[in-house]
C-alpha cells in the first residue's frame, strides 16, 4: 500500500541503517518523544539494530501515560454517582488511579462507556437527558480539537447535560521540562508527527535556539525512522543545532489552522500536572471561562488535579530519558500489561509495555518482527 510498503520495504531500510551507522562517531542519545515511535524502534528491531551506535531513549509522549492519577481517581468518582455516565476512550479503562481504574468502576456497577469520539458522547448525551454524561478528554493536540468540536456541537444542539472533564496535554512544553533536568541527558529529539500537523513545527524553532539541540520532526514507519534519527546525527555530528521536517507528507510548517482555531475558541494554555513529571508551565490545556458550564470540574465542583508520585514505579526516570523500562525494579515482575502498576505498562502506546511485548529478553512475549528484524538476526 502506498506510505506503507515503500517506508518498510527492507533493502532500503537496510541502506538508509548502514547511512546512518557510516555517519556516527559517538554514541549519541536521542529521545523519540512519541510513543507510537518508541512501539516502532522496538516492533521492527531498530533500537536492537542501532544499540551499538546510538542510545534511544523514550520520552512522555503518551497522554495516557501522563495523565495523573489523581484525575483518574476523578473520573471514578464521577462514574459512580448514579446520575452520571461517564464516557471514555478505550485506552483509558485500565489505567490504575489511586482509587482502582475506570475498568473496576465499572465492573463495580458503575456506568461507564466506551466511545470513539467526543461527538458519540454528545449523541449519547441527548439520548439520555435525564443523566449527566461527562466526556473524559484526554491527549495532546491531536485529539484536543475534537474534544473542542464536541463542546460546540453540544452547544448548538442545546445539549446542557453533556460536559468535559479535560487533561488535554501539550507536547512541547514537556520536551522543555526534560531539558530543564538537572541530569538530562538527551542531546536531540525525534517530534511527535501526528501532533504536528496539528501545531506545525515552526514553534520548535525557539526550543532549537534555547537548549541548543536538534529537532527532526518524523513519522512512525521504520523508514521514517531510520531517515529521521540519520539526519539528528548528521546535525549533531556536524554541531547544528537545527529544526528539519522529516515527514513532508503529513506536516507543514503552519500546521492545521482550523484545529488551531478550534482549540483556541474553547481552552486556554495553563499549568497542569503530568504523571511522574509534575506541574509542567503551559503543559496543557482548559476550558476558557465562557465554556464553564460544559466543564466537568465545574459542573460537579471537583479540585484541580495534582500529580503526586507513583511510588517504588520508575515511570517517571522512564518518561524523562534517565532509564529504559527493564532498569525499573518492577517491570516484568510486580509491573506487566495484565497487572500493570504505572500507566506506561497499561497503555498501548506506553514505552514499559513496549518493551514488555517487544524487547528481546526472557520476558519478552513477541520479539522484534518488521520486515529488517530477521535480516538483522541472521535468519535472512
Amino acid at each position: 500500500m502506498k506510505f506503507i510498503d515503500e517506508y518498510r520495504h527492507p533493502a532500503l531500510l537496510k541502506s538508509q541503517l548502514a547511512e546512518l551507522r557510516r555517519g556516527v562517531t559517538r554514541r549519541w542519545v536521542i529521545m523519540d518523544v512519541c510513543g507510537g515511535q518508541t512501539h516502532s524502534l522496538l516492533r521492527h528491531g531498530l533500537e536492537e539494530a542501532l544499540e551499538d551506535v546510538l542510545e534511544l531513549v523514550h520520552g512522555p509522549g503518551c497522554p495516557v501515560c501522563v495523565t495523573p492519577a489523581e484525575a483518574i481517581d476523578d473520573a471514578v468518582k464521577l462514574a459512580k454517582r448514579p446520575d452520571v455516565i461517564l464516557a471514555s476512550f478505550g485506552d483509558m479503562l485500565r489505567v490504575p488511579g489511586r482509587n482502582g481504574s475506570l475498568l473496576l468502576a465499572r465492573a463495580a456497577g458503575a456506568d461507564v462507556r466506551t466511545v470513539y469520539s467526543p461527538v458519540d458522547a454528545v449523541q449519547l448525551a441527548a439520548k439520555e437527558p435525564t443523566r449527566q454524561v461527562v466526556f473524559f478528554g484526554v491527549g495532546f493536540e491531536t485529539t484536543a480539537p475534537a474534544t473542542a468540536l464536541a463542546v460546540l456541537q453540544a452547544r448548538q444542539l442545546g445539549v446542557k447535560n453533556f460536559s468535559v472533564l479535560v487533561h488535554h496535554v501539550r507536547v512541547e512544553p514537556a520536551m522543555r521540562a526534560v531539558m530543564q533536568l538537572p541530569d538530562n541527558r538527551v542531546q536531540g529529539f525525534l517530534a511527535a508527527g501526528h501532533v504536528c500537523t496539528v501545531t506545525g513545527f515552526a514553534h520548535y524553532g525557539a526550543f532549537v535556539e534555547e537548549f541548543q539541540v536538534p529537532v527532526v520532526v518524523t513519522g512512525f514507519e521504520p523508514l521514517d525512522l531510520l531517515t529521521g534519527l540519520t539526519e539528528c546525527v548528521r546535525l549533531l555530528e556536524t554541531r547544528q543545532p537545527q529544526l528539519r521536517n522529516q515527514y513532508a507528507r503529513s506536516v507543514r510548517p503552519e500546521g492545521n489552522p482550523h484545529a488551531q482555531r478550534l482549540i483556541d475558541e474553547v481552552y486556554t494554555i495553563a499549568t497542569v500536572p503530568w504523571r511522574g513529571l509534575g506541574a509542567i508551565p503551559d503543559g496543557g490545556l482548559v476550558m476558557r471561562s465562557e465554556w464553564r458550564d460544559f466543564d466537568a470540574r465545574n459542573r460537579f465542583e471537583l479540585p484541580a488535579p495534582v500529580s503526586s508520585s507513583d511510588g517504588d514505579c520508575r515511570s517517571a526516570d522512564v518518561m524523562a530519558g534517565r532509564i529504559k523500562p527493564p532498569e525499573c525494579p518492577l517491570f516484568g515482575n510486580a509491573c506487566t500489561p495484565d497487572t500493570p502498576v504505572g500507566a506506561p505498562m497499561v497503555s498501548s502506546e506506553g514505552a514499559c509495555a513496549a518493551y514488555f511485548r517487544y524487547a528481546r529478553s526472557p520476558i519478552s512475549t513477541e520479539s522484534a518482527s518488521g520486515p529488517l528484524a530477521p535480516a538483522l538476526r541472521g535468519e535472512g
